[in-house]
């Protein structure tokens, strides 16, 4: 009984920590009563260790994983189950792991091998074709700034980093307190802790950039509102272009202004090659006969034929004998008297957007594409992070959707040259819970990792600008259908986090390793 409650404890302080309504400072002990109930059972004499200690821990991650995404269900209810259960099933594993490794290896090793491993955990959640990262640890502060302006070097890498390393300083102090009864090794143990998260507390205060750019450009993102259950995929281009004309009209003028849409606003279905005949690019037309300096980008669905079978990529659709498609979720860049750039998102929702190993799968469990009103079609994605050059000489980053929660990513568009971000995004599938709050907060993590402003538009949800320090400079509320108006500064310069990447797990993956050989081929003594 005592060990249940020491994981329902863990499981609700991490869920508990989580932004946008949680207190994230209980993220720096919500392991520890879930590491006691480990300790527990691998020093009590009962058999089937390994099986209570994964059941123990998967009834942990599984009350995390609801109490902070059960919004998922809204979207896709089956996407949404699967999500939840299948998250907290690799979380004890991992846990599962660490308590093998632990059995056999001292505690400083133990406590080195969880947190490595956690951390390559993480890393694998950026990378394969199951990715789903929302509940990586260094997200928690989105929304505490003052707490992480070092992220600017570390990503939200350090931030994880710094959650494991609390925990386990704490785990260790209990665990010693516990065998030798001494109030001592608590005010010790105490002083740790406080130093562990107070260091890192002081240095983001000192190092918070201030916010000077004398490089801005007036920007306008549009939020129109459009529910996209039963307006967006039944309403033509044409209705969606002559409502964003009425939204956006009245805020024009000669200056140089940067409109942004957001994602696939246009979502009737556009053939790639065909696209100047389009309605969206009329309306971009329409945009220009008003100002003619104006920089308009949007979202938008596109495709592309194919008939011959050496330009198909493993994304590509079949459709029937001899005609393959390309499948597009796209953002649209226009300038005046100037060739039309596109952008293809290139990191996919799983089960939306792409069929993950679809090669291995796709036999066993047929077409399970899970449609969200549009096509269910893979989407194709492209490689490099492509960005856009505004009549300034300035450059704006295409951030679609999903993709703003990854931030080696992201910083791939700051390498290219980026000034400052743009995120189009349709966070209403989720309705008016967490989700859409999340979303937003975690674009804030963005901006103080490459040190770069952001613009927001969101179909509805939460659009607005964030700074490059995550402060909020301006945001719509939910269910509004609006027009945001700011002049967007444009930022220069590399943080060595844009430089250097996520090298805190590639460390992590190398010491984990380490660890791991060492523990099952050493002797037992």
């Amino acid at each position: 009984m005592k060990n249940i409650l020491l994981a329902l404890a863990s499981g609700f302080l991490l869920a508990l920590s989580w932004p946008t309504s949680g207190f994230s400072p209980l993220s720096f002990i919500g392991f520890v009563p879930l590491l006691l109930a480990e300790f527990d059972i691998r020093k009590d004499n009962f058999k089937k260790k390994n099986l209570r200690t994964f059941g123990y821990a998967y009834f942990s991650f599984l009350i995390w994983n609801i109490v902070t995404t059960y919004w998922l269900y809204y979207s896709t209810p089956f996407g949404g189950i699967f999500a939840i259960l299948a998250n907290s099933l690799l979380m004890s594993l991992v846990f599962l792991i660490y308590h093998i490794i632990a059995k056999k290896v001292a505690f400083t090793a133990a406590s080195s091998f969880f947190v490595a491993l956690w951390l390559s955990f993480e890393k694998l959640h950026l990378g394969w074709e199951f990715s789903w990262p929302w509940l990586n640890l260094g997200n928690v502060f989105a929304n505490d700034i003052n707490l992480i302006q070092w992220y600017e070097y570390t990503g939200t890498f350090g931030g994880s980093l710094w959650i494991l390393i609390s925990n386990f300083i704490l785990f260790k102090g209990i665990l010693l307190y516990i065998q030798h009864k001494d109030k001592g090794i608590l005010i010790r143990t105490g002083l740790r802790f406080i130093l562990i998260i107070g260091l890192p507390i002081i240095v983001s205060l000192i190092i918070k950039p201030e916010i000077n750019s004398e490089n801005t450009i007036e920007t306008l993102v549009l939020q129109p509102n459009v529910d996209p259950y039963a307006e967006k995929y039944t309403t033509d281009d044409k209705g969606i272009s002559k409502s964003l004309l009425e939204l956006t009209k009245p805020f024009l003028n000669e200056k140089e202004q940067l409109l942004i849409a957001p994602e696939t606003v246009f979502a009737e279905g556009v053939d790639i090659k065909n696209y100047r005949f389009s309605q969206a690019r009329k309306f971009s037309q329409q945009l220009f006969a008003q100002n003619e300096k104006l920089n308009i980008l949007y979202g938008i669905s596109m495709y592309e034929i194919l008939r011959d079978k050496t330009q198909l990529s493993p994304q590509s659709n079949f459709l029937r004998e001899g005609i393959w498609f390309n499948d597009y979720n796209s953002a649209v860049f226009e300038r005046k008297d100037t060739e039309q750039e596109f952008y293809h998102k290139s990191k996919l929702v799983v089960g939306v957007e792409n069929f993950p190993y679809q090669s291995t799968l796709k036999p066993l469990l047929g077409d399970i594409m899970i449609d969200l009103g549009g096509t269910v079609a893979m989407k194709t994605t492209q490689d490099e992070r492509s960005v856009f050059e505004l009549n300034n000489g300035s450059v704006v980053a295409p951030i679609i959707c999903y993709e703003s929660v990854y931030g080696e990513f992201v910083n791939g568009y700051v390498s290219n040259g980026a000034n400052a971000l743009v995120i189009i995004t349709n966070d209403a599938w989720w309705e008016e819970t967490q989700g859409h709050k999340q979303h937003w907060s975690y674009a804030r993590l963005r901006a103080i990792e490459t040190r770069r402003a952001v613009a927001r538009s969101a179909n509805t949800g939460i659009s607005g600008f964030i700074d490059k320090d995550g402060t909020i400079l301006e945001k719509s509320k939910y269910d509004e259908k609006t027009i945001l108006k700011y002049d967007l500064p444009l930022y220069e310069g590399k943080t060595f986090y844009v430089n250097s990447g996520d090298y805190i797990p590639r460390i992590s993956n190398f010491l984990a390793l380490f660890i791991f050989l060492f523990a099952v081929t050493r002797r037992r003594k």
